[in-house]
């Protein structure tokens, strides 16, 4: 061991800052790995010691539905110190700006939050808004006041009420800056809620209650003896504890996904290192053979160039461990908008040591492939330099080393994901990415070869044969530029698709008529003339007005909710027995529907034969004929089971889990859906004015609106995964210059060789240009491609919509990485177009 350790240093006297260089690729692919999990770990002890601030409470208690006098009476004895929430959706308008919006209204009665702090502006504002005797104020989330440029002292007017803004809510426990873009909210207090007349029959509408108890309370075990009483009134529950096994959960799958994004700059280098390690045995193929005629084994030979690449690749992890220990306090910058806390940074051992570890063995396993070469290595090479019959077959060992690396590969996606599927999906992807990349390479050199244009210029010829040249490096930069391509362009059109899939579904599809972009619903009976009357005179369609009626589930083939609950072979969910039915009833089916099984919806003998969405009546374990009766509000209503559909339901369609027939449903209490489709902004800003002014209940979403949230969302979340993949884009770029800088000594040769022919330096520098511009632009190209049909089949097969994926960016990925490409490889080059041959030769 000692001979092997004394040789290792010796040899890597002269190679040291090569060695170093090619070990570099792996620096960034730790750097994120340890920057991600430090991250992780950070995040998973902030949830833990602000467990109390994401909910604000000791224990939350909810009901879907107004709570009886019996429930309330549940309620306060469950605890003294209690907040109360009423949260529903409605329309707010802001009068001095004519702004008006869907947002989410919460009155409140008590003193929530008991934990954490609520960040208003100014922080008076909510002392003045708990004061009973104060007048009518409000506080509303900064981001709708941004979004219609109010500030603190203007009005908003939620119904029929109009509040003073006495507060900018800039942070409330347990939401997060992209909870609040999707879903602003007002706060009001609670003693002006029934001022505002917008909780009508039908509004959905959502009670909430907070707890505070003494310090040392069981509350786990307070839950558990009340489950049983809170379960039959139809209320949930929520504590820290479950609350922090959420949130974890959450962001731990987060923090999964973007550790196999780290992993994959990890591979990238490691391909690199591979590339680097094969060039580096080569030119140390004389060294070996004077090593075995002076006694040393192939296996010692080899552990002497392993052991220069451990101890490289030690130190290459152990400085990528030191940068993602810095990396990581950006993350918290990175994620900002959706952290629910504040993550306090501090050093992750257990992170960094995984991180070393980690890498290096995966580093030390590529290199292991061109270093088995080594022990093959004849004596002969001494006399016969031109001998290769000793390293030009395969070595049965490197098919292992293959093998152990896909197991590690798998491995690792496992221990992130902790599903076979996906880790076996992962590394097959991974695997099939570099196959077709690697692929495309062989393809390219193999065509340069074969179609050879002898007739083109001395600069263009010798450009293109150094593609295919011995020892060239058109596979290793096809692979990692590729890849750095792929990952960018599959980014940015997952997102634009994303983004168009919900565009598809509001035009209305190919070929289709366009759907409506807009849904009122909460219209009362009496309001339904007047609001469709409204909708005609602003010049808008009436596309489709739905009547709806609310019921529950009452007993199932004879058997009462109790007696299913206690049968746990049936395997209803519980939900499905508590949940409120929001139903219709119509004759026939809609175009988001298709029939599945039995017949339409209708009166079959006198009794109502309904339909139910495919999906839903499976999960409900019911089949064709069975006999359910539905409590409409007071009045039982026995139907049978007539018929299944499928249902699209990314279409802007009103559908529906239960469909009744005509002809039974028309007397009950109900309420009404209407949708139209306004052509522009500044029209539909009108219309809703003028809807909030006459019918305050009446909320309307705009799709125009959830189209510029999604984009926000997706930009954000685009914004925190590419982050992660400039790791692998940089990897690749350094892996691109060690590559370029290893095989430099060979590339002084040509050129000192060709200058002496009589090549000049212009022709030296554009062989140089063209042979990286070639090969920057192949790899882009070949990325986008491969990104491309991975989307194309997104579209198609999930999204099933037409694919007209733009050009222009993925041209300007094209250029960009062309042009760092050949950049590159120029500044790698400099020293042979600036320097004499003489001079270069001595240096070498």
């Amino acid at each position: 061991m000692s001979f092997i350790l004394n040789m290792a240093w010796r040899d890597s006297r002269r190679s040291r800052q090569r060695l170093l260089l090619f070990i570099s690729a792996i620096v960034l692919g730790i750097a994120a790995l340890v920057a991600i999990n430090s991250f992780g770990d950070n995040l998973a002890r902030s949830i833990d010691e602000q467990a109390q601030e994401l909910l604000g409470a000791d224990l939350t208690v909810t009901a879907n539905q107004r709570p009886t006098q019996k429930t309330l009476n549940l309620l306060q004895g469950i605890g003294n110190e209690r907040s109360s929430e009423t949260a529903f959706a409605s329309m707010v308008l802001f009068p001095r700006s004519g702004g008006v919006r869907l947002a989410q209204v919460k009155a409140l009665e008590g003193r929530f939050p008991y934990y954490g702090t609520w960040e208003v502006e100014p922080a008076a504002a909510v002392a003045q808004f708990r004061q009973t005797n104060t007048p009518r104020v409000a506080l509303v989330d900064d981001a709708l006041l941004v979004q219609f440029g109010a500030n603190v002292g203007d009005s908003v007017r939620v119904g029929e009420v109009s509040f003073l803004v006495a507060g900018r809510v800039l942070k409330t426990p347990g939401a997060t800056a992209a909870t609040a873009a999707v879903a602003p909210t007002v706060f009001v207090p609670a003693t002006y809620l029934n001022q505002t007349n917008l909780l009508q029959k039908g509004s959905r509408v959502n009670y909430k209650f907070y707890y505070k108890f003494a310090k040392g309370t069981d509350v786990p075990a307070l839950i558990k003896r009340l489950e049983p009483t809170l379960d039959k009134a139809g209320l949930t529950t929520d504590t820290v504890a479950e609350r922090k096994r959420q949130t974890g959960r959450a962001f731990t799958d987060l923090n999964r996904f973007l550790n196999l994004v780290a992993f994959i700059a990890l591979l990238l280098g490691c391909v690199g290192v591979a590339s680097a390690v094969q060039l580096y045995v080569r030119e140390k193929i004389t060294s070996v053979a004077i090593l075995r005629t002076l006694g040393a084994s192939g296996w010692q030979s080899f552990l002497i160039f392993l052991t220069q690449t451990a101890l490289m690749g030690l130190f290459g992890a152990v400085l990528g461990a030191a940068v993602g220990s810095v990396v990581q306090w950006l993350l918290p910058v990175v994620f900002g908008s959706f952290l629910p806390v504040a993550v306090t940074t501090t050093l992750s051992w257990s992170s960094i040591l995984q991180g070393v570890a980690t890498g290096l063995l995966i580093a030390l396993l590529f290199a292991a492939l061109p270093l088995l070469l080594i022990r093959n290595v004849s004596p002969l090479r001494t006399l016969r330099s031109s001998y290769d019959a000793d390293i030009s077959g395969r070595d049965p060992l490197q098919a292992v080393v293959v093998v152990l690396i896909g197991v590690f590969v798998t491995g690792f996606a496992w221990w992130q994901t902790h599903d076979w599927k996906l880790a076996l999906g992962f590394a097959g992807g991974i695997a099939l990415s570099f196959g077709i990349l690697a692929g495309m390479g062989q393809l390219l050199m193999a065509a340069v070869r074969r179609f050879f244009p002898t007739g083109w210029s001395f600069v263009w010829r010798q450009s293109l044969a150094n593609l295919y040249r011995p020892q060239n490096q058109t596979l290793i930069l096809l692979i990692s530029i590729g890849l750095g391509a792929f990952l960018i362009t599959t980014l940015y059109l997952t997102q634009t698709l994303l983004l168009g899939r919900v565009q598809f579904s509001a035009s209305g599809g190919e070929g289709g008529a366009p759907r409506p972009n807009m849904v009122l619903f909460d219209i009362q009976r009496e309001q339904t003339a007047g609001v469709r009357q409204l909708v005609q005179q602003s010049g808008l369609p009436v596309v489709q007005q739905v009547p709806i009626v609310t019921m529950r589930l009452e007993s199932i083939n004879g058997r009462g909710l109790a007696q299913i609950r206690k049968d746990t072979a049936l395997h209803i969910p519980e939900w499905a027995l508590n949940r409120e039915y929001r139903v219709t009833y119509r004759d026939s089916l809609i175009e988001s529907e298709k029939l599945s099984s039995g017949k339409p919806q209708a009166l079959a003998n006198g009794m109502p034969a309904v339909t139910f969405e495919d999906d839903f009546m499976k999960r409900l374990h019911l089949k064709l004929g069975d006999k359910l009766v539905f409590n409409v509000q007071g009045a039982p209503v026995e139907t049978v089971v007539g018929g299944t559909r499928t249902v699209d339901w990314n279409r802007v369609q009103t559908n529906f889990l239960v469909v009744f027939p005509n002809g039974v449903l028309e007397q009950a209490p109900q309420f009404s859906v209407l949708m139209t489709r306004v052509p522009d902004t500044q029209t539909s800003a009108r219309f809703q004015r003028a809807l909030v002014s006459q019918f305050p209940n009446v909320s309307a979403i705009d799709l125009g609106l959830i189209l510029k949230t999604l984009d926000d969302i997706l930009d954000k979340i685009s914004f925190v995964i590419q982050f992660m993949a400039l790791f692998s884009i940089v990897t690749g770029l350094v892996v691109l210059g060690s590559s370029v800088v290893i095989s430099k000594y060979q590339r002084m040769q040509e050129s000192v060789l060709l200058r002496t022919l009589g090549a000049n330096r212009q022709q030296i520098l554009y062989i140089t240009l063209i042979e990286y511009g070639l090969l920057g632009g192949l790899a882009s190209l070949s990325g986008i491609a491969l990104s491309v049909l991975g989307t194309w089949g997104l579209a198609r097969y999930v999204f099933e919509m037409p694919y007209a994926p733009s050009g222009w960016p993925m041209l300007i990925v094209v250029v960009v990485v062309t042009t760092l490409t050949m950049l590159i490889g120029l500044l790698n080059s400099r020293d042979v177009l600036t320097r004499p041959p003489l001079e270069v030769l001595r240096a070498e």
